[in-house]
């Protein structure tokens, strides 16, 4: 549970004292089993067969007669009997563990129960082979030594089962992990040299393996089509239950299921370079992240164990010195039930279990979180700031209006942007490339001497011509201006239309109006985070007239427009300085700086590798609609933490002074170390259970 500690294998963590998780998931692991699960499942049922029956003895003497079936003498060496393998070999890890925990200097749970049971046997052994070295104020009124086997044995076994709750517990924030890794197929079609076809084991394909994807097949691996085209049905990574269409030269993702047509594809990423692997990987990454929160519970941690050893030494003194006859006896009843109740697991549990499920639960949602501390501070955040071309904007703008000047025509103007546009990526390039594209026109190969201008737009050689494409920022540095230009651009603007202006040879010739439509599910997006009080802004290049068509279909709060890249990030720090806590939601490589400036980063997932990388929390689906489930599940997941932290320390604020004795003046209320065991589990189970919560919860 502490994922700074790194070993080379499997191991217990010198801090926390818990079994250490593999860093790397793979489904035969996942296969395999908790390894730590089955031996403390193992120790729990034969610790619990035997202490059934040193109960029963401990428990016969009640009862009038049983001493006359049983011998008082008989029966202590029985409890004996059957007490010494629970403790010494169902309970051996406690011991290791609480052993290993002094030798690191770092005293956690099984220093307590190690202390606790330890002092209970080793009191009871002696009691039961020296009992003549035992002064009048251990004694019982009848003379003899009471024993405690039956209190050592039920603590084993008590912990026992609440180690066994917790890892099934830990077992099911998995559930999500186990789902997506079960969704890659087990093997491929792969074409051989000769042409021939062999299913062959996923792990065996490299990079450059021709596949062959029947209808109805998963795709293997990430890739390209080279042949045929079909249907792709993307559901796991985009949410979107409607297929893409696919034909040679489109990407396709592994784990996605192939429709009714036949498809030769090329693989690019495969194994650990997959995008469900890096999924995957992302999810167990954040399960065993720490939210900051944890800091101050380690701190608090830190400090409680020491206290409570000190709280039950004073137990133990002011009972030997104070209490009724038999006083040392009482003494260490009660000072063993301090170490027993006062067992910080609940403590320990209360933060990384709720950021296990809520990590889980997120990725069922296509909300991936890279970290605990994201989803600490995004409950923060009270104002969104979205990009808009990609993320409130479906990203996949079209040309929809054209204009030539005199001695130009719109085909010959639309051929030359296009030969400049192939050789960029921005999104509003495609839109030009696939207009050319849609009317037949012929595009020789790139442009010479090409020039990308950040924020501004493209420029080079076209069949001896200087070609410039981009907005109104390009046009004046080339000395031209927009009324330069046919049509009426602001008219253009002013209908939503992104306007590109085309300059041949310090000439205006043209310009095109762009529309990208606005996602539908935006507009709920927005309500949803108005609904939750945040502040959304719009940023983008877009001229003012553009942004205000979009942000008028959108309700949002404030525009900020006509931004170059570099100026992302300090919008995003002027906002912090007003106070704002920001999230900013972007997709492409011009946002990567304000993605990392904000106080969390969140990235389409349809968006680039870049993008991804510089944020806290990926949608995978790039729907804005995520942008509130993972506001929501922030949201609810600290709460969960509180509610769990309120758990653990009112439960150990409330048990130390009565298992203390501190009511035994007053009412004559002592706490059995049994009950201080039973206790100790039950709120162990209750953090679990509430953590379980978060699974049920409506994002």
């Amino acid at each position: 549970m502490c994922p700074e500690v790194r070993n080379a294998g499997p191991g217990v963590c010198p801090s926390c004292g818990m079994a250490l998780e593999p860093e790397t998931v793979t489904l035969e692991e996942e296969e395999k089993g908790n390894p730590e699960l089955a031996d403390m499942s193992r120790r729990f049922l034969a610790g619990l067969v035997l202490t059934l029956p040193v109960f029963v003895i401990a428990m016969g003497g009640m009862f009038p007669g049983f001493h006359d079936i049983l011998p008082r003498g008989t029966s202590r060496w029985l409890e004996f009997a059957f007490a010494t393998p629970v403790v010494l070999w169902a309970g051996w890890p406690f011991f290791v563990r609480g052993w290993q925990s002094v030798l690191n200097r770092s005293l956690n749970m099984f220093t307590l129960i190690a202390l606790g049971t330890g002092v209970a046997y080793l009191y009871s052994v002696a009691a039961l082979f020296f009992p003549g070295l035992f002064p009048a104020s251990f004694r019982a009124p009848g003379g003899e030594v009471d024993l405690y086997f039956e209190a050592a044995a039920v603590i084993v076994t008590l912990v026992l089962m609440g180690q066994v709750l917790e890892l099934r517990a830990r077992g099911r924030t998995g559930e999500a992990i186990k789902a997506l890794l079960g969704l890659a197929p087990k093997t491929a079609r792969r074409l051989t040299p000769c042409g021939h076809e062999r299913d062959v084991p996923l792990e065996q394909l490299k990079t450059g393996d021709k596949l062959r994807v029947r209808p109805g097949e998963k795709i293997p691996v990430d890739g390209v089509v080279l042949e045929g085209s079909s249907n792709i049905d993307e559901s796991m990574i985009s949410g979107e239950p409607v297929a893409v269409s696919k034909a040679p030269g489109d990407q396709v993702i592994g784990a996605t299921i192939n429709g009714t047509g036949s498809l030769l594809i090329e693989a690019r990423r495969v194994g650990a370079d997959t995008l469900l692997s890096q999924i995957v990987q992302m999810v167990a990454q954040a399960q065993r992240s720490r939210a900051p929160v944890q800091q101050l519970v380690d701190k608090v941690a830190g400090y409680f164990v020491p206290l409570v050893v000190l709280a039950a030494l004073i137990a133990f003194i002011a009972w030997a010195v104070l209490g009724p006859e038999p006083a040392m006896a009482y003494a260490i009843i009660n000072a063993v039930a301090v170490l027993i109740i006062a067992c910080p697991c609940a403590l320990g549990l209360a933060t990384p279990m709720s950021i296990m499920v809520a990590s889980g639960k997120g990725a069922q949602a296509g909300v991936l979180f890279r970290d605990a501390e994201a989803i600490e501070a995004l409950r923060e955040v009270d104002a969104v700031v979205a990009d808009k071309t990609g993320t409130l904007t479906e990203g996949r703008p079209r040309v929809v209006s054209s204009a030539a000047s005199d001695g130009f025509f719109v085909d010959d103007v639309l051929r030359l942007a296009a030969v400049l546009e192939q050789s960029s990526e921005h999104p509003l390039a495609e839109a030009v490339v696939s207009a050319a594209v849609d009317k037949a026109l012929e595009l020789p190969a790139g442009a010479e001497l090409f020039q990308s201008h950040t924020g501004k737009g493209v420029s080079g050689r076209v069949e001896g011509k200087d070609v410039a494409v981009g907005n109104s920022k390009l046009v004046r540095s080339l000395g031209l201006s927009e009324q330069d230009f046919p049509g009426q651009a602001d008219k253009l603007q002013e209908r939503g239309e992104t306007v590109i202006f085309v300059v041949v040879d310090g000439k205006a010739a043209g310009l095109f109006g762009i529309v990208d439509p606005v996602r539908v599910t935006s507009r709920q997006a927005v309500r949803a985070l108005h609904d939750e009080g945040i502040r959304v802004v719009m940023l983008t290049g877009d001229s003012e007239a553009t942004a205000q068509a979009v942000a008028r279909q959108l309700a949002i709060d404030e525009i900020i427009a006509g931004v170059l890249p570099a100026e992302k990030a300090d919008h995003i720090r002027r906002l912090q300085q007003q106070g704002f806590k920001v999230a900013m939601a972007g997709d492409g490589i011009n946002d990567a700086p304000a993605l990392a400036s904000a106080n969390v980063g969140i990235a389409m997932g349809t968006g680039t590798d870049v993008a991804i990388e510089s944020a806290g929390v990926t949608l995978m689906g790039g729907d804005p609609e995520g942008i509130v489930r993972a506001i929501r599940l922030s949201r609810a997941t600290m709460r969960n933490i509180r509610q769990n932290l309120f758990f653990a320390f009112a439960y150990n604020s409330v048990g130390v002074p009565v298992a203390a004795g501190l009511l035994y003046p007053w009412f004559g209320i002592l706490l059995s170390p049994m009950i201080a065991a039973a206790a100790m589990s039950f709120s162990s189970v209750s953090v679990i259970s509430n953590a379980l919560r978060l699974n049920r919860i409506e994002l």
